[in-house]
């Protein structure tokens, strides 16, 4: 009871004072002109005046209520605190991206077209189907070229025989030199006659370059096809990937091959880790930047040609840095970066404290924080934005 009275004695008093204030305030400005009255007459000087003291006024009200404010939580033991949630700040190492857009590319993403014109005779895959190097895709018709080969390769094994019998007759001295030279030169050119129709024989069977995906079967079984104009599958190999991208010139010293870059793919939400294979050797004119190529591992396959990719460059790192949240920092009037800070007094409660600091890099959601604050501190990160220096507050457990 005795606690109680006393705090309403203070209340009393203090309301007192305040009406007191407010009361001269009052009869002070009976004789003032009105703000309307000053700003319908245009006098400058006054109305710069009046400005002036009306700043000085509410600066005098802001350090009464901060005084009523501390007086009230000295007195009231029922207060509620502002809650609040907080980081205890560690060394770490900072580091600071640069992003430069690129696409996504692979070698190894072609159209198939015909090497022998024909119908086409047998389609053996169908779109999605993984296939691997040397296997058959298609057969066109060869309109009898395997006779052809055939009665090729019998005519070149009699020249054969015919040559080996000559050369032996040859060895013993026995015949013309002119028969054994009309033997050899039969069987070469029979042999040659023979190959030349194996190799287009083999032009009628379609096979893989190399191994992958066929994402297309262009041409369908029965179709009329022909070298250099149809097209008969698109296949693609989806674990050769790389990005492909234009990197401004300042960053041709920390560029090279074998440089580890993060590749965000953005339309997977997926982030991976590549090495640069290739760095250009020219500065393009026009837009000052050379050209890079950076090879990403695509383990899920779930990285496809012409995506959009964003490079990330390491441009600034800074061992043993103090980085927070970006969204811890306020603004004063003079454009000074705070933060505030917390005095622990118990377990679950402490005592706000402003502090201001100097930042340096933003990469993220963090910032560098580089002189005002140092490891060990405890920074309130949730809730600071309605406090004042000195403010007791609540730790939030969570």
């Amino acid at each position: 009871m005795k606690i109680k009275n006393n705090y309403s004695r203070h209340m009393k008093k203090l309301a007192a004072i305040f009406s007191v204030s407010l009361l001269l305030a009052a009869c002070g400005n009976e004789n003032k002109k009105s703000i309307e009255d000053l700003i319908e007459e245009g006098n400058l000087t006054e109305i710069r005046a009046r400005k002036s003291e009306l700043s000085k006024e509410q600066s005098a009200l802001t350090s009464d209520i901060n005084r009523l404010d501390e007086a009230i939580g000295k007195l009231d033991k029922n207060k509620s605190l502002n809650l609040v949630t907080v980081q205890t700040l560690k060394d770490s190492t900072f580091q600071h991206f640069a992003e430069v857009q690129g696409d996504v590319a692979t070698d190894e993403n072609i159209i198939i077209y015909p090497e022998y014109s024909g119908i086409l005779q047998n389609v053996y895959v169908n779109e999605g189907d993984r296939v691997k190097k040397g296997q058959i895709l298609a057969k066109i018709d060869d309109g009898g070229l395997s006779s052809q080969v055939a009665q090729a390769e019998a005519q070149a094994t009699l020249a054969k025989t015919t040559y080996e019998r000559q050369k032996r007759l040859w060895d013993q001295n026995i015949g013309s030199e002119i028969q054994f030279l009309e033997a050899k030169t039969n069987f070469e050119a029979s042999q040659k006659a023979a190959e030349q129709l194996k190799s287009q024989l083999a032009k009628t069977t379609v096979t893989a370059p190399f191994s992958g995906v066929i994402d297309d079967v262009i041409s369908n079984q029965g179709e009329v096809v022909s070298p250099g104009q149809s097209q008969l599958f698109r296949i693609i190999n989806l674990s050769n990937m790389y990005v492909e991208a234009a990197v401004p010139e300042n960053y041709l010293p920390k560029i090279k091959k074998g440089t580890l870059v993060k590749v965000m793919i953005s339309s997977i939400n997926k982030e991976y880790e590549g090495e640069v294979t290739e760095v250009g050797n020219n500065i393009n004119a026009n837009n000052r930047t050379f050209r890079v190529k950076i090879a990403i591992p695509n383990p899920d396959q779930l990285i496809r040609p012409n995506q959009i990719a964003t490079i990330m460059l390491n441009d600034y790192t800074a061992e043993g840095a103090i980085s927070i949240p970006e969204s811890t920092i306020q603004k004063n009037a003079m454009g000074e970066s705070l933060v505030y800070t917390l005095e622990n007094k118990t377990d679950s409660t402490g005592v706000a404290r402003k502090t201001v600091i100097e930042t340096g890099y933003v990469y993220g959601n963090r910032i560098e924080v580089t002189e005002g604050l140092e490891a060990g501190a405890t920074l309130i990160v949730e809730g600071s934005k309605s406090l004042r220096d000195g403010q007791e507050v609540k730790i939030s457990k969570k």
